[in-house]
């Protein structure tokens, strides 16, 4: 079953570049593959015991598997010398850059090329339009943030480059003139989601942004911020009426009525670094004379990237632009949403195309990542709500939200609408309006991070609502119960949920678990010097972008091993085992072979795609998916919050394909039962035990002997499947061995026996509709936290004592990796709330300056590591499909830890991090 592939399925064609992309086992018959592609068997079944990962083994002995492990010499085919390049950033955004002076790099350490500005420029290169700005600050020309790049410096030998790379650290060598101030930029988006619902709960709303649309400000001018009132212009006209519910809710907020309770407050949250284990690093190798460039990196978004290198160089002089491009995609080590439409890959290939012939490396030490890399926005947010003080009901809630997104606008759009629609929580609200901004700034670049925007206005909704509590006063749970959503209800955006919500059962459990029950008799009776506090906090997160793909290859050889491919990315998410073990349901067995990361070898299925999936209209998509290889997008991005629901869906689909028309007919000819007797339709009630197939009254099957006997009377024994999900996945139906199947896939493709595999054509397909662009979201997973601190009133030194989360994901693919992903996410929880915070701007981790002996994150003495309890409630149904949750697991832990600290102490801290001393300053 192992993958003996040497040429590369051609994607597209990108400007003239055949385009291929790989994972990077597929470079070499024996040691790449068994570095990069996963084996499932090693005496353990994960399916079965629930227990072990595929990609365990590999990590824990050090395998190869990450981008920055790999040098040439490691590489099949390319030369075995590697040179080195770092990339120069400039430490100043006020400032005219003027140029660089390496003249304390003498002799044999100066750089064999330097890259600017101009030499772009003069090659012809262009930046893709997610990436706008100048990859290299041009002389003459303030940067456009800091820590911009100015310069690539490329060295043959590596005693050079290491040399150059500690002399050059403290940026003093490049120069700058006068002084501009910092860059002046439009905002990066401007939104406004206002709802107004009906009269009653099943009433339609007055008005929605699913119902009216989604709408940003009319401006008289281009400028930074929005103008949120209506303007009396044309521009303005379809923004208005929004703007006029958004102020009658203002206006009812703002007045004097004693029935209604009305708390404004203030928040704002900190720019911090994702902090992955590896960071950013790749290598390449142009080589000339075959005008080939190949690079290994390892992303998030491997599509993406191989799609923004060809653009770069798609238009280049003639020396400069290859005619293939072949990318290996490596394992990632830790992602959490920066190494998603990173421009990394970007001058990984600069760095080849600059010095032809010779594989060039890459990669940050962790100042550089610091200085460089993505980071969580700041958010500055504004906050009313208005309470009936009778029934204890949230009326109506207003807000407004400035995000910083840094230096360039990756997806500082996406995150301030998710953070909006997130605003309300877990909670019913039948009046909100919220505007939100993401600004240009000279900060670093913020971008996809974990929480996504949520994690900063659920953190200011879930102390607001603890105040809320106190005010009115009322039981926290019991007003979380009062006003949380129901199934069918509506939210932020207008839709529904499709899942359903179980948020009053995280809440039973909050209120049943003893950190709770106890916690009046824990204040009580803590020591003399301490001061005891609990708090309590929930929050529900979707999972999925409205934009999702699922790409898988699921095959069965005669002998019963498994094999999988999907393009899904591996970045400590467990993503291998997961797909091992969904597809294991369906084929009785886990997989021998798993190979991520796995955009190549979908060939035949054929794929097109046109448009923008976010922005197409209904008629737009009608005439585009009248041909049957067309399909919305490709593939996407992986997130871990989304990995078990999309990075598994194609695999469990093929799978599915797989028994019904290879194992199960084999079974029925075992079984001598006849293709018209009414048992042969009875698949759907076969069972798998113990590698077996079992069916009432009927001899068990072994999986090797229907493997067997499917190859030998040629049924189906591969399958190949592409999803789109639009908040739904799409849907079509295929003849299949004269038989009509439908499923939530749009493209398939059929291996038979030992054959080739074969596309077979939709007889029909349904798409998500484009008005489902218009929704907030339709997934989600709730998670509610406990937090016990105790505070040590002379110095304000915070222990978490004990804590507890619960929450819901619906079938746990990998129960412990669910677990981990609760762990982490309590971990990364506890550095926002207590510890982490960047500088925005000078003095930050721009000025290249910055590293863990400055920067703080949780360690073990940070955490409650063995009072610290993790519960996951069961799936409703034996086939509850899986929920992302690996994003909600962090986000009630900030805000339980805030209205713990107010438990203990009686003040409010409405700004992260809450540090050591700000706590004794409130205490003194």
């Amino acid at each position: 079953m192992r993958s003996s592939r040497r040429e590369f399925v051609k994607l597209a064609t990108a400007s003239g570049i055949a385009l291929s992309l790989s994972r990077l086992a597929s470079a070499e018959e024996g040691g790449f593959t068994a570095r990069e592609t996963l084996p499932g068997r090693q005496g353990w079944n994960p399916a079965a015991t629930g227990a072990g990962r595929i990609d365990g083994v590999a990590k824990v002995t050090g395998a190869k598997l990450y981008a920055s492990d790999f040098r040439a010499a490691d590489l099949p085919g390319w030369p075995k010398d590697t040179s080195h390049a770092m990339l120069i950033r400039a430490p100043d955004a006020t400032h005219i850059y003027t140029g660089i002076d390496l003249a304390r790099l003498g002799g044999a350490v100066r750089p064999s090329v330097v890259v600017t500005a101009a030499d772009l420029a003069r090659i012809g290169t262009r930046v893709p339009e997610f990436y706008a700005g100048d990859l290299f600050c041009p002389v003459g020309k303030t940067p456009l943030y800091l820590g911009q790049p100015v310069a690539l410096l490329i060295f043959e030998q590596f005693d050079a480059f290491d040399q150059a790379r500690l002399a050059l650290r403290d940026g003093k060598f490049l120069k700058f003139g006068e002084e501009t101030g910092p860059v002046v930029r439009p905002n990066y988006g401007a939104f406004r989601f206002t709802r107004v619902a009906g009269p009653t709960p099943g009433a339609p709303d007055v008005y929605s942004p699913v119902k009216n649309g989604w709408v940003s400000p009319g401006r008289f001018q281009d400028t930074e911020r929005p103008i949120w009132t209506r303007l009396p212009i044309p521009t303005g006209l379809a923004y208005a009426e929004a703007a006029t519910h958004g102020e009658n809710i203002r206006a009812e907020l703002a007045a004097s009525n004693p029935a209604v309770l009305v708390l404004d407050r203030e928040f704002e949250t900190q720019s911090v670094d994702p902090m992955f284990l590896e960071p950013e690093g790749g290598i390449a190798w142009y080589d000339a004379g075959r005008k080939s460039l190949e690079l290994v990196v390892g992303v998030q978004s491997p599509y993406e990237a191989a799609e923004s290198v060809a653009h770069l160089l798609g238009k280049a002089n003639a020396a400069f632009r290859p005619t293939r491009i072949n990318t290996y995609f490596a394992y990632v080590g830790g992602g959490f949403g920066g190494r998603d439409h990173t421009p990394f890959p970007l001058y990984v290939a600069l760095a080849a195309m600059f010095l032809p012939g010779r594989p060039v490396r890459l990669a940050h030490d962790r100042y550089q990542q610091f200085q460089a890399g993505i980071k969580r926005h700041a958010f500055k947010m504004h906050t009313r709500i208005g309470l009936d003080r009778a029934s204890g009901k949230i009326v109506a809630f207003a807000a407004d939200h400035v995000l910083d997104g840094g230096g360039l606008a990756n997806f500082s759009p996406s995150v301030a609408t998710v953070g909006a629609n997130g605003a309300i929580g877990i909670y019913d609200i039948p009046k909100v309006d919220i505007t939100t901004v993401a600004l240009h700034s000279r900060g670093v670049t913020a971008g996809s991070m974990r929480g996504y925007g949520t994690l900063q206005t659920m953190t200011a909704l879930e102390a607001l609502i603890d105040e809320v509590c106190s005010a009115l006063p009322l039981d926290p749970i019991e007003f979380r119960r009062r006003n949380a959503l129901k199934t069918g209800g509506r939210i932020m955006a207008g839709n529904r949920y499709s899942v359903p919500i179980r948020v009053p059962e995280i809440l039973d459990k909050l209120e049943q678990h003893p950190i709770w029950q106890q916690r009046a008799a824990e204040k009580a009776s803590a020591r003399v010097g301490m001061l005891v506090g609990t708090g309590v906090a929930c929050a529900t997160k979707n999972y999925g972008t409205g934009g999702d793909c699922s790409l898988s290859t699921v095959e069965i050889d005669p002998d019963g091993r498994i094999a999988i491919h999907c393009d899904a990315c591996e970045m400590g998410n467990g993503i291998g085992t997961a797909i091992a073990n969904r597809v294991a349901a369906y084929l009785g067995g886990v997989a021998d072979e798993v190979a991520v990361l796995q955009v190549d070898t979908f060939g035949p299925l054929e794929l097109v795609t046109s448009g923008n999936s976010y922005s197409m209209d209904q008629a737009t998509q009608n005439a585009a998916q009248r041909n049957p290889r067309w399909v919305p997008a490709i593939s996407s991005a992986t997130a871990a919050s989304s990995g078990a629901h999309v990075g598994t869906h194609a695999a469990a689909e093929a799978a599915r394909v797989v028994f019904r028309f290879g194992l199960w007919p084999a079974a029925l000819e075992l079984w001598r039962i006849a293709p018209i007797d009414p048992k042969a339709k009875e698949w759907q009630e076969a069972r798998w035990k113990d590698g077996q197939l079992v069916m009432p009254g009927l001899a068990p099957l072994a999986l090797p002997a229907l493997a067997a006997k499917a190859h030998a009377r040629g049924g189906v024994t591969g399958a190949m499947a592409h999803s789109f999900s639009r908040w739904a996945w799409s849907q079509a139906s295929f003849a299949i061995s004269g038989q009509p199947w439908t499923a939530d896939i749009d493209a398939l493709a059929l291996r038979n026996g030992a054959g080739q595999f074969v596309r077979l054509d939709r007889t029909s397909v349904k798409f998500p509709p484009t008005d489902f662009n218009r929704f907030g979201s339709t997934y989600t997973a709730p998670c509610g936290t406990l937090v016990r601190v105790e505070i040590e009133r002379a110095t304000g030194a915070l222990r978490i004592a004990k804590a507890y989360s619960v929450f819901e994901c619906g079938t746990a693919l990998v129960p412990e990796v669910v677990i981990g992903q609760a762990q982490g996410g309590f971990a990364m929880g506890v550095g926002y709330a207590l510890l982490e915070t960047l500088p925005p701007y000078e003095g930050g981790p721009g000025d290249g300056q910055w590293n863990l002996g400055r920067y703080l994150v949780a360690r073990g003495s940070d955490l409650p590591l063995h009072d610290f309890e993790v519960e996951r409630l069961p799936p409703l149904t034996a086939d509850d499909p899986p929920k992302g949750m690996a994003e909600v697991v962090m986000i009630p832990v900030v805000p339980a830890l805030l209205n713990a600290i107010f438990d203990a102490t009686g003040h409010r801290f409405r700004s992260l991090p809450v540090t050591q001393r700000m706590i004794k300053g409130v205490l003194a």
